[in-house]
């Protein structure tokens, strides 16, 4: 499987408990037989969480060690852009046949995420539900319930 990890999934990791360990156990993400990507995104994501919420030396530890098993996608390309305006303009119901939920708003992170999702054709695996009015119309998305683990 190819999977983009939304910022959550490996803020999750990085706790290194056994909620980690259960995700770990159901997806096997971290095993080598899955091609990962991560976003740049959310790299600054992760930059600013750590400055933000001072995470622990031990847990940027296990966040540089992640990193290293991710590829990281870039967004500067022209269909990531096209993407993002679509996928935007999509989740404010301003494009024609708009999808069946109310206009939300989504973070503007967050929308680049999917928009990488989209066009790399990745499967977005979240811990979240910022993404699920995507799903099935610009994502693959999967999404990890923490409170069932």
């Amino acid at each position: 499987m190819e999977y983009l990890l939304d910022t959550n999934i490996l803020l999750t990791y990085s706790r290194n408990n056994a909620v980690s360990k259960a995700i770990e156990e159901q997806y096997q993400l971290f095993r080598g037989t899955h091609r990962l990507v991560i976003s740049i995104v959310t790299l600054g994501e992760l930059d600013a969480l750590t400055k933000n919420f001072n995470l622990g030396a031990k847990r940027q530890v296990l966040i540089e060690g992640l990193l290293g098993s991710v590829a990281v996608a870039g967004i500067e390309y022209d269909e990531v852009i096209a993407a993002y305006g679509d996928i935007d303009a999509y989740s404010q119901g301003k494009l024609p046949n708009p999808g069946p939920f109310t206009a939300r708003n989504m973070g503007k992170n967050d929308i680049w995420i999917a928009a990488t999702a989209h066009v790399y054709e990745l499967t977005l695996l979240t811990a979240d539900q910022d993404f699920a009015h995507l799903a099935d119309t610009y994502i693959d998305l999967q999404q990890v319930n923490l409170s069932s683990l």
